[in-house]
Order: structure tokens, then sequence, then C-alpha cells
């Protein structure tokens, strides 16, 4: 059936950086690997004109299968790249050892592409070969044939930590590596979709309850109007954004800034002097690159807004502070070197996220 959507289900899995805390590692990992959430969008980062993608930091996933019959992989749905890969078997590195791996030998439909495949990442690299083989989003409904695809040769040591196998990119093909058009430009071109946008609405604590849908919007997700913001660049899904306030006052984003709407990035990233203002305004004390609260002050922390196209979008303490077992409370917010800002996950939980390809809009409305 063509024209259609399909709504994807997906999970919070807990991220690399969550892992590596429980488990003690991070602090030497971290020093070892010094981490950069700007890395995928800095091109001085990228070898060539490839995107990178934010390691750390990624948590949701949904399941996805390739070939014929269907192998199943937990992907991240990244709005912030625009590659698919998964690992393969022909593939020994440790993240090889404990995820999913694609066998091409199992596959009828499969076609190798005769090309390879190099994806920096903030702390590492994957390389390996491209394809071509049938991927099925929620196994009857979608069925994009022909699709380009990474199938892993290396992967980087934090690759291992990583709860899902491979990265499905939902950017725009013009920052996909290698040129292999992105999973959603070929669905559009084969005339799988219905509409030519897909939705995302993220959960905050629970698990389970988190929707891409591809091919349409789900009213059920969200409260009030959407407001419609014109990109200012097509090659992430970049916004301009006017300022960032607290009770009226900027705090950030003096000016103007360049902001992208990252599914990505679970954390909200910005220019280091602008993210030390905002935690000094919301009272957190920097520790060693965290920013804590006192987790018995959220209900007294102000409300920060975003102010986007005209329009305000606020978020509450509740949700730009994590609380973790072993940490206690921090805000969400990464400083870095770059100008470009990164809305991720703690601002995608709170506003329910449309990605409009025809029109060239993201569209914003209060999650449900």
């Amino acid at each position: 059936p063509k024209h259609q959507q399909a709504q994807v289900p997906l999970i919070k899995g807990k991220t690399v950086r969550e892992t590596m805390e429980e488990k003690g590692l991070w602090e030497d990992f971290r020093q070892k690997y010094p981490y950069n959430p700007m890395a995928k969008f800095d091109s001085s980062f990228a070898a060539a004109d490839e995107p990178m993608t934010n390691d750390a930091d990624l948590s949701y996933y949904g399941v996805i299968s390739i070939g014929t019959p269907p192998q199943s992989f937990k992907v991240i749905f990244d709005t912030g790249s625009s590659n698919l890969w998964v690992p393969s078997v022909y593939c020994s590195s440790q993240a090889c050892q404990n995820h999913q791996k694609f066998d091409p030998r199992q596959s009828s439909t499969f076609k190798w592409a005769g090309k390879s495949l190099s994806i920096q990442y903030g702390t590492g690299s994957m390389t390996g070969s491209l394809a071509y083989d049938t991927v099925r989003v929620r196994t009857r409904d979608i069925v994009d044939t022909n699709q380009m695809f990474g199938l892993s040769q290396t992967e980087a040591p934090f690759m291992a930590h990583m709860v899902a196998d491979g990265i499905l990119g939902l950017a725009f093909a013009s920052i996909s590596s290698s040129g292999a058009t992105p999973v959603f430009d070929n669905m559009i071109a084969e005339g799988l979709l219905s509409q030519d946008l897909f939705s995302v609405y993220l959960t905050s604590n629970s698990q389970s309850g988190s929707m891409l849908t591809l091919g349409g919007i789900d009213s059920s997700y969200y409260t009030g109007q959407i407001a419609w913001i014109p990109l200012s660049s097509e090659t992430y899904w970049q916004i301009t954004m006017e300022s960032v306030t607290i009770n009226g006052n900027v705090i950030a984003c003096n000016g103007g800034c360049q902001a992208i709407v990252d599914t990505g990035t679970s954390l909200l990233v910005g220019p280091a002097a602008d993210i030390n203002n905002m935690n000094q305004w919301v009272g957190a004390t920097v520790n060693n690159g965290d920013a804590v609260v006192n987790c018995n002050n959220i209900q007294s922390m102000p409300d920060i807004s975003f102010n986007i196209n005209g329009y305000s979008f606020t978020i509450p303490a509740s949700t730009y502070v994590r609380q973790s077992t072993y940490y206690g409370c921090r805000t969400g917010f990464s400083g870095s070197d770059s100008n470009l800002w990164i809305l991720g996950d703690v601002f995608i939980r709170e506003y329910y996220s449309i990605f409009d390809r025809s029109n060239r809009m993201v569209g914003l409305a209060k999650s449900a």
C-alpha cells in the first residue's frame, strides 16, 4: 500500500554516558576521549563533508529490519545526521560483538554498492561499506526497497556501550556521507508516505510511549496550536532563534542565533558562555563540566523561554533538570565552542516536533 503513515514506537534507552556513569567508567573515558556534543555539526571535524553523530547522549531507538527475509535492528532515529548504518558480520570491533550484525549472505535482495563509508564521531569513528537492500519500518507497513545503507567494519569503543545497534539519520541528503540517499528521501521518492513530513513525540520518564510518525502528524500527542518555523538551512533541521529569556531577561542568544532541532542529542547545547550564564541564572554550581542543582529546589527554579519566530517556547525546571541515581540533579545544558545551538531531547520532550520537508519548516506544539 502506498501513501500512508507508519508509527514507530521509540524506546527511551540508557545513554552511553548514563551506562558508563553507572559502571564508574565515564570520568576516565571522558579524559581519554574528550567529549564534543557539537562534533556532528562542525565541518572542521568532518572528513570531507561527512556529518558526525553525537555519541554519548543518544537514547531513543526503534526497530527496523533490513533484507529478505528481514533481519531486525535497534536504531537511533537521529534528525541530526543523514546515513543509515548497522553492524555487520564483517566487523570484529568490540561493539559488534554485543550487537546484532547484518549478514548479507542471508538476504536475497542484497547488493553491494562498491563504495566505502566513514563517519567520524566525537570519540572515534565508524568505517564500513555501502550496500543496497530492502528496509522495513514496522515490518508490514512501509517497505523501502533499494535503500542504500552502511555495514560497519570497524566501530569506535564507546559504541560497545550503546543500547542501539546502529543509526538511522533523518536530516537532509546534502550532508549524507558518500552521497547515500537517506531513508526518508527514498521513502518519499518511492511514494510510500502520504505527506512529506514526519513527527516525533518523546516521553519524559517512562521508557515506552515515545513515537515517530512517518508521513503524518498525530494530534493525540499535542495540545493547542502548531507553531510553524521556516528552516534557515537545509542540511540539519536548522532554524533561527531570537533569544533565550528568563522572566523577560535575555540570558542567552542575544541578538539571535542558529539552532538545530535534534532527536539525536539528549541535552540542550549552546555556546559555553551562554550556557554558563543560563546555569548561573537557574542557580547551578558547575563542577567538572556538570552543572549541579539541589534536587529540592526544582519547584522554585525559573522557567526558561526559547523565543523563535515570534513564539515563546517555555521549558520548566522539571524538564531541564535531569535526576540520576548516582549524580543527583544536574541541568540538561551543555556548553560547546560553537555558536550553533542544539535543541535536543530536553526541548523535544516538552514540544511535539514536526519535520516538514515539502514546506521546509519545523512545527512545534506543546506535548500532550
